[in-house]
């Protein structure tokens, strides 16, 4: 606990290198040797890496003390949006609905649909986002992304609580 109050930069570099580091594992690991196609609600989720390791590595860049409390709770609104996605895909894997239908992806939703119905759709989720192709302890890809984006708020809030109580 005492890094948040001495380190919170390095606290933020790291929660940006890990961010990072899994991007480019599900990129360049589990989609290009791999070959596992990244479904619309996963394309939703690396969005959501992307902005969380952005605003940390911002946020940690600066030595503002109002910058870091500002920046870290950006981080935990980011992350908990992140976890929302994996959570509602977590429960599309446990419960996939009776009626699957391969839908199209993110780009092609896109292309063809105005912004107002894509989002809906993509929360839907398709036949993609219910199958399970790649597993880790027993969980799914979206099971250990809930998991990182939960522990990510978790730091973030700390972070904005002992930066505003410093």
């Amino acid at each position: 606990m005492a890094q948040f109050d001495t380190a919170p930069r390095r606290v933020l570099a790291m929660v940006c290198i890990s961010c990072l580091a899994l991007l480019a594992f599900g990129i360049l690991y589990l989609q290009n040797v791999v070959g596992l196609d990244p479904c619309p609600m996963c394309i939703v989720q690396r969005y959501a890496l992307i902005f969380v390791a952005a605003c940390a590595g911002f946020t940690g860049a600066s030595g503002n003390k109002r910058v870091h409390v500002w920046g870290a709770s950006l981080m935990v609104v980011l992350a908990v949006a992140g976890a929302y996605v994996a959570a509602r895909q977590s429960f599309l894997q446990w419960y996939p609905p009776e009626v699957v239908s391969c839908g199209r992806d993110l780009y092609g939703m896109i292309e063809a649909f105005p912004l107002q119905r894509v989002i809906p759709m993509i929360f839907k989720g398709s036949g993609d986002c219910t199958k399970v192709d790649w597993t880790f302890l027993g969980g799914s890809l979206a099971n250990w992304s809930f998991v990182w984006f939960s522990g990510v708020a978790m730091v973030g809030a700390v972070l904005v609580w002992r930066r505003r109580r410093a």
